[in-house]
């Protein structure tokens, strides 16, 4: 049997192993950024026992009172950064003029006098924010 050729059996089967490489980076990256997104600042909220909102359609603008009464916007490039009340009232009534839906929340270090979150508020009314919410700590988080 001389020209005889054995037929080459065809396999079926999938070759993971690109996959796994795929996923490992993908698990890499993940660990890598996750640690990253937890960003803001750091505001010793007052407790009160209240019910959590809905769950809007559109993330909310947060304005945020440190101890130092400086004010945080989480809308932009410096978040991180304080801000100025009249930048303040400039950007909100321009993310108000787009998108005018978007809920507000004030998030007020308990330190803060109470007259520096009701300014806010008055900043926030100003620009044309028709309700405002107010962001607490639920007394069980409370850290002993």
């Amino acid at each position: 049997m001389v020209g005889y050729r054995a037929k080459k059996r065809r396999i079926s089967d999938i070759n993971i192993v690109p996959y796994i490489d795929v996923m490992l980076v993908l698990l890499v990256i993940f660990m890598i950024t996750a640690p990253l997104l937890t960003q803001g600042v750091k505001v010793d909220l007052p407790q009160a026992p209240a019910e959590p909102l809905q769950r809007e359609d559109r993330d909310p603008l947060i304005v945020t009172v440190d101890a130092k009464a400086r004010l945080y916007l989480n809308y932009g490039d410096a978040q991180k950064e304080p801000i100025a009340t009249d930048t303040l009232l400039y950007r909100v009534h321009a993310l108000l003029r787009r998108h005018p839906n978007t809920p507000i929340l004030v998030r007020g270090d308990r330190t803060v006098p109470y007259g520096n979150v009701v300014a806010v508020m008055t900043l926030l009314q100003q620009a044309g924010a028709s309700s405002v919410g107010l962001i607490t700590k639920a007394p069980e988080q409370v850290e002993k």
